[in-house]
């Protein structure tokens, strides 16, 4: 469950702290007080785009954090584990989004870093929100779909048909590459042509960089023989004074001073060991200055090769190793294009086989379909009674539709709100009631068959009141027995079924206007109810009637 919501100079909440509970947590304030600015923390820490209008005016940035308690946090662990993060401690998981007014913002999980679209992964498996527009996404026949198929639990026998619709899509592409192309035989030429000439260079991965290096001591070899024989004069030289020299004749004199002194047998090994070091390298240096040949035919040569290098590289816009990838593409297409017309044939039969594979695939996805859409449109009928729609007629319609990545069935929701009516399209549907009601009769319907732990309804109970929004304030409590719910309403026939209950009011502070949120219990709560009831002018008959209520939830 969703444990903590801190926001920070977020809009009016300068600092805010809300911890909740588990259960139906019901959030009531007046229109404008702030209650939407939590609503749009959650909404940013589950990975919804973040915009800089949220900053409080002028702060440099804000934040949100939210602390999860999860029973079983192994779907979020999977997820960590896939982008190397730490796993869940004791499954408390720490979610926190800051957004600033210049510069990148930052999102953590637990402390570390993680990019937007890992945090929206993490938010599907944590916390489903409705808010007030989310009726609109109901009316779409690609969402209806996706809700049947999440209540069948028909991934798996999707994902068996994505797969061949996939390999379909592939050949379809094969085939229209070798029908579309044009010119085939200057196609041929040009691909030969580009062939032989990145062939007939003999290409290695590292030559280059080996090339240009011997270029470099070739190309100074006469400088590079004077500056070594420098070195080698320094050292060893026949003449006076070289190092080899004067180094030899304090050794003599360590002899000497070994006898009078001790210590001095390890000042002579150690000057033996430096004699014999400046030996060793007055002989590679001498070897490495007599290998250099400076040939003018060899660096005729290597001029050559770098310059086909150079070359190639420059013609084709790539290093060596893109080069050596399109000698093989090349090869790869002038093959496909030297058997066009076989291909043609052997891709046309693979299409053909693929097809029927996917409309058997097809087929057997919408029997499943069927058989899942006979069960939720009844559970969804006895859920509309039980929100006042007591003769409501749920259906669940199918049509044929070209194959796409979703199958090949187009459904629609199809609703009758009185007997009698004939059932039409929910897009439809005039009363904003009533398509409240249906929502909620799906949600309550979903949420029974999901493991998402936090549900969240934002004012879905507009436009209905009376009996009817005390229907739905005892099925959000039903809802809230097997899921967290945190729902904001205007009702307070739905206030009063909460477990919690917070009100969200704004104050002015230092010439400043700030949202908080207090945690309400008893006679505090007694007054919101009744505030809500009859107004800001508390009365005896309003609270007396908030009494009742909260009795009667």
């Amino acid at each position: 469950m969703l444990a903590t919501l801190r926001v920070k100079n977020m809009a009016l909440a300068e600092k805010i702290e809300v911890e909740f509970g588990p259960g139906l947590n019901i959030i009531t304030g007046e229109t404008g007080a702030g209650k939407s600015i939590l609503m749009g923390a959650l909404a940013i820490l589950m990975g919804e785009r973040a915009d800089k209008s949220l900053i409080r005016a002028g702060e440099d940035a804000c934040g949100a954090e939210a602390v999860f308690h999860l029973a079983d946090a192994s779907e979020i662990d999977a997820i960590l584990e896939q982008n190397a993060l730490p796993p869940c401690a004791d499954g408390e998981l720490i979610l926190r989004r800051l957004v600033r007014a210049s510069g990148p913002g930052q999102n953590l999980v637990n402390d570390s870093p993680v990019t937007l679209p890992v945090l929206k992964s993490i938010g599907e498996f944590l916390v489903d929100m409705h808010g007030p527009h989310d009726h609109q996404s109901l009316l779409r026949t690609e969402t209806q779909l996706a809700m049947l198929d999440a209540f069948g639990r028909l991934w798996d026998q999707r994902l068996k048909y994505e797969t061949v619709y996939d390999e379909l899509r592939a050949l379809e592409k094969q085939r229209d590459e070798l029908t579309a192309a044009e010119d085939v035989s200057g196609q041929i030429e040009m691909l030969n042509w580009r062939i032989r000439e990145i062939r007939e260079a003999a290409l290695q991965e590292g030559e280059e960089e080996q090339i240009e290096t011997e270029h470099q001591v070739l190309g100074h070899a006469g400088r590079i023989q004077e500056l070594a024989g420098a070195v080698v004069q320094a050292l060893t030289g026949a003449d006076e004074g070289s190092a080899f020299d004067v180094l030899s004749g304090s050794r003599r004199a360590l002899e000497e001073l070994q006898r009078l002194l001790p210590e001095a047998e390890t000042w002579a090994a150690e000057t033996d060991d430096i004699l014999r070091r400046m030996q060793e390298l007055d002989m590679n240096i001498r070897r490495a200055a007599e290998d250099i040949e400076a040939s003018p035919a060899r660096l005729a040569w290597l001029d050559e090769r770098l310059a086909v290098y150079h070359k190639l590289k420059r013609k084709y816009g790539t290093d060596v190793g893109g080069l050596l990838a399109l000698q093989r593409e090349s090869e790869e297409k002038l093959k496909m294009l030297q058997t066009r017309e076989e291909r043609l044939g052997q891709i046309q039969a693979e299409i053909a086989a693929c097809t029927a594979r996917l409309e058997k695939q097809a087929l057997a996805l919408r029997e499943k379909r069927v058989a899942a859409s006979t069960r939720l449109s009844s559970l969804i009928e006895k859920e509309l009674k039980a929100l006042g729609l007591a003769h409501g007629e749920f259906v669940i319609t199918f049509r044929e539709a070209q194959p796409s990545a979703s199958g090949m069935d187009e459904v629609e929701f199809e609703f009758a709100p009185n007997l009698g009516e004939p059932v039409s399209p929910m897009r439809t549907i005039a009363s904003s009631g009533e398509i409240s009601r249906v929502m909620l009769a799906v949600k309550k319907v979903l949420a029974d068959h999901d493991r998402i732990p936090v549900l969240v309804f934002d004012e879905i109970d507009s436009n209905i009141g009376g009996e009817i929004g005390s229907a739905v304030g005892r099925k959000l409590r039903e809802v809230a027995s097997g899921h967290q719910v945190l729902c904001i309403t205007h009702l307070p026939q739905v206030a009063v079924f909460g477990a919690r209950h917070y009100a969200v009011s704004k104050q002015v502070r230092s010439g400043r206007t700030v949202s908080s949120v207090l945690p309400l219990d008893g006679e505090s709560r007694v007054e919101e109810v009744a505030r809500m009831l009859g107004g800001r002018e508390l009365t005896s008959v309003t609270l007396k009637h908030a009494r009742e209520m909260l009795a009667g939830a």
